[in-house]
């Protein structure tokens, strides 16, 4: 069977030239999450190498699984916002084991992957509400922007009562962070492909010229051995199971969910991959891939995967079949062979792209409906307090708190269900009998 017709790409009104650019736009456009990935988890106390071979693996494999499974031009990796919920929050925050972070992570993908091929999935989507959804993402978007900004010094810890104030402006981390957030704004707006990728190689470079602590090393080239501590295989799924541990399972969980569909479902508009019905064009395999693809994660031992959002960067230039994403993983693949280009990176080069992820994220705040009020100030009670705990499941259990009395006082029995009604209880519970983490 040739690539033409398994990909079915004269069916789709493509050709295989132009799934072969999309693939390397794609690519091109998520490459940094080798880099900021491991990095992030790092500072957590994860071993860099071990990450940086395990990240690699798996937006390798997951990008060639939901090609060629669901043939559909997306693109996995270890998603940004719960790289930062497993390094700060999880690890560092709440001093949750490596090992039973990653029995986490493998407990998500298990859970997520039931939920997609059966009919569990449809019953959470239709008790979870949208407005907490996307009151999350506008919390972990948040979220992100104060990581990066307290990484490079822009934002510090303040003795003064209020939790932060502004670091040392004129610093050199700082300043090249600043010019490189500027300068990735502006490169998406001219969309350039690869935007985020160029700014991140011209700091280093100006880091290589200017800052002493920033060496080459001489090799560019190295075969993925890890030479200190591997994290493959070394996840803890019993430690996963203790009660403390298993709102965070739930919270990956309901980040899976809507993210994935809502992202999927903007590709797959982009693509023109949706049916007359509405409904995505190889949707439900596409789901059970990148749920999938965060087994792989727990095994291997990083951050949760998903279906990135800058495969839109892909299907813009054309790509409309399971080609891209192959295309895409092979890429990947062969980056296990660039680990030390990739360690080179000084921080204050990675975080304009996570301060730039997470302004993407704050468009969240778009998709509330303030028509419903109740509705929309729970998203936000979320969205703030996910921040101002560092925790994404105390903000979505307010969030869900809020919610449900919202509605009781305003008189809106009609708008809750009571699936809704039990998810919030469960919550709350949680913290109030001393189970959260």
């Amino acid at each position: 069977m040739s690539l033409l017709s398994f990909f079915k790409i004269n069916e789709r009104g493509s050709t295989v030239r132009q799934e072969i650019i999309a693939g390397l736009t794609t690519f091109l456009a998520m490459v940094y999450s080798v880099i900021v990935v491991p990095s992030m988890l790092a500072d957590a106390g994860f071993p860099a190498e071990s990450v940086y071979i395990a990240t690699c693996l798996v937006a390798g494999f997951g990008s060639i699984l939901i090609g060629v499974f669901a043939n559909v031009p997306m693109a996995i990796g270890c998603a940004i916002s719960l790289t930062a919920f497993t390094a700060f929050s999880l690890v560092l925050g709440q001093k949750i084991a490596i090992p039973v972070a990653l029995g986490a992570i493998f407990l998500m993908g298990v859970a997520f992957t039931l939920i997609s091929v059966t009919g569990i999935r449809a019953w959470i989507l239709k008790n979870l509400p949208s407005s907490i959804a996307h009151g999350a993402g506008i919390g972990i978007g948040l979220f992100l922007l104060l990581i990066a900004a307290n990484g490079v010094g822009l934002v510090v810890a303040n003795d003064a009562g209020l939790p932060v104030k502004m670091g040392e402006f004129t610093s050199f981390g700082v300043m090249m962070s600043l010019i490189g957030l500027a300068s990735i704004i502006g490169l998406e707006k001219r969309q350039v492909k690869g935007g985020i990728l160029w700014v991140i190689i011209a700091i280093t470079i100006v880091g290589l010229i200017f800052d002493p602590n920033v060496k080459f090393g001489g090799s560019v080239f190295k075969l993925p051995v890890v030479s200190g501590e591997s994290l493959f295989g070394a996840m803890d799924i019993m430690g996963a199971l203790n009660a403390a541990v298993l709102p965070v399972v739930f919270a990956l969980v309901m980040t899976a969910v809507f993210d994935a569909t809502g992202t999927i479902r903007a590709v797959a508009g982009q693509a023109g991959l949706i049916d007359k019905d509405g409904q995505i064009i190889g949707g439900g395999k596409a789901l059970t891939a990148d749920s999938m693809s965060s087994l792989m994660s727990g095994v291997f031992g990083t951050a949760p995967a998903a279906v990135y959002i800058e495969s839109a960067a892909g299907t813009a230039v054309g790509g409309k079949t399971g080609l891209v994403a192959v295309i895409v993983g092979v890429l990947f693949l062969l980056m296990l062979f660039f680990q030390p280009l990739a360690f080179l990176v000084p921080s204050y080069a990675t975080a304009p792209a996570l301060m730039y992820v997470g302004l993407l994220m704050l468009s969240n705040v778009s998709k509330l409906d303030f028509d419903d009020f109740v509705g929309a100030m729970s998203g936000l009670v979320c969205a703030v307090f996910i921040v101002l705990t560092a925790n994404i499941v105390t903000g979505i259990m307010l969030g869900f708190g809020l919610l449900v009395l919202g509605r009781v006082i305003c008189g809106e029995f009609k708008k809750l269900n009571i699936g809704t009604v039990i998810i919030a209880v469960a919550l709350v519970a949680f913290y109030a009998l001393g189970y959260a983490i």
